[in-house]
């Protein structure tokens, strides 16, 4: 049961984040200062790639990898798939996982392997399977890992992983909110240098100044009628989010965010794509789930039982999609079902860091030129990234602030 008095007593909250999971949130545009910075000093921005790979393996364990996976597969969108190895083994610990390559990876394949551990065996064959097959290897992990020594040994690039600013301790565990930016940047940036996507220095700085005024309107402090991730946590008490994206990249935002329920507050959550998700989770909202369900809970005694889960629709859009747009329908199916709704969308992109959100005039001119003046793939892919950490930023807070305020 969440204690929506928690919400808005900064202090208890501290007492409360033992993890460091607010901290960790709000230090993620640091983190990708340091990532950029340090990846810069490795030496990736002189590189010199001969042309694209056919194709982006990618390997890693937990959530962080998982999400960085996804993320990269959207920005790199039809220019070269990016496939996921997943893991086997009998548990999950560092020293039980294995990872294996296709069949039909070869020389004009690229391996990425991020971690925040370094120290997985699995990994470490993972990188000598791939020299063997003729396979680029990069890895990120932190500075003098068992990792980092293996992809140096197969001629690979080891990129070192950037820790929480100011501190020189062990990283974040893969669930922590700055884990995802550390691992993440530094690939970007090399995806940059081969063409897939594009992510210069300043397109970063951009991510990271949006990441710290999102910080700043979600921090503990910030009350919740004025706080979209407070207010986000506290409406998802009691309830089986289920979360329906539309555009690119809101589609890895609401899967991350569906992975952060689970891992840091121990609900159940479930992620689908518009206009697919209204068959697929439509009849939760008719079933035992639905706001109605139990027309005799009204005069239940509710002292010594747990309050009833009920689905609540969360609708993440990247931005408007115009008459193509799902969002509509979405709305009235789950209002036909009286089911509540929560919708996220990230502020416009630009300079401005009080530009109110929305979807804004598409023929108002902006920061990239006058009205209708055609835009790059670089100004978009910089819009989508600024968009995607928006939304990642806001959900990160409330999957942390619904972790701690239900005592997860």
């Amino acid at each position: 049961m969440l204690d929506e008095s928690l919400l808005d007593a900064p202090e208890a909250l501290a007492r409360a984040d033992r993890r460091r999971l607010l901290r960790g949130a709000a230090e993620a545009g640091a983190r990708v200062r340091t990532a950029a910075r340090r990846a810069a000093e490795a030496g990736v921005a002189d590189l010199r790639p001969d042309g694209r790979p056919r194709a982006v393996l990618m390997a890693g364990p937990g959530a962080a990898a998982n999400a960085a996976a996804d993320i990269l597969g959207s920005l790199a969108g039809a220019g070269c798939p990016v496939v996921r190895l997943d893991p086997t083994g009998v548990a999950a610990a560092p020293g039980a996982l294995r990872w294996a390559l296709p069949g039909w990876a070869g020389p004009v394949d690229l391996l990425l392997i991020a971690t925040p551990d370094g120290t997985e065996p699995g990994l470490a064959l993972l990188a000598e399977q791939a020299y063997r097959r003729g396979c680029t290897v990069v890895s990120v992990a932190p500075d003098r890992t068992p990792l980092g020594e293996a992809v140096n040994g197969v001629h690979g690039l080891a990129l070192p992983m950037a820790t929480a600013p100011y501190e020189q301790d062990e990283p974040d565990a893969a669930s922590a909110p700055g884990a995802l930016w550390a691992l993440l940047t530094p690939l970007l940036m090399l995806l940059d240098r081969t063409g897939l996507v594009s992510a210069p220095t300043d397109a970063l700085e951009r991510v990271a100044d949006r990441l710290d005024r999102t910080a700043e309107r979600c921090g503990p402090a910030i009350a919740t009628y004025a706080n979209p991730a407070k207010t986000l946590a506290a409406e998802l008490a009691d309830s089986l989010p289920l979360i329906w994206t539309e555009g690119p990249s809101a589609g890895p935002a609401g899967r991350r965010f569906a992975a952060a329920i689970g891992e840091l507050a121990g609900r159940p959550a479930l992620a689908a794509q518009l206009p697919e998700a209204l068959p697929a989770h439509g009849a939760l909202l008719t079933g035992t789930l639905a706001a109605g369900a139990d027309p005799d809970d009204f005069f239940r005694d509710r002292v010594d039982e747990a309050p009833a889960l009920r689905a609540r629709v969360v609708l993440l859009r990247d931005r408007a999609t115009g008459k193509l747009s799902a969002a509509p329908a979405a709305r009235e199916l789950a209002l036909g079902h009286d089911t509540a709704i929560s919708e996220l969308e990230p502020g416009p992109t630009g300079d401005d860091p009080h530009a109110p959100h929305g979807s804004g005039d598409p023929g108002a001119p902006g920061e990239h030129g006058a009205p209708g003046e055609p835009r790059d793939d670089a100004d978009r892919t910089g819009d989508a990234l600024e968009a995607l950490a928006e939304l990642i930023a806001v959900t990160d807070f409330a999957a942390v602030y619904l972790a701690l305020a239900s005592g997860a």
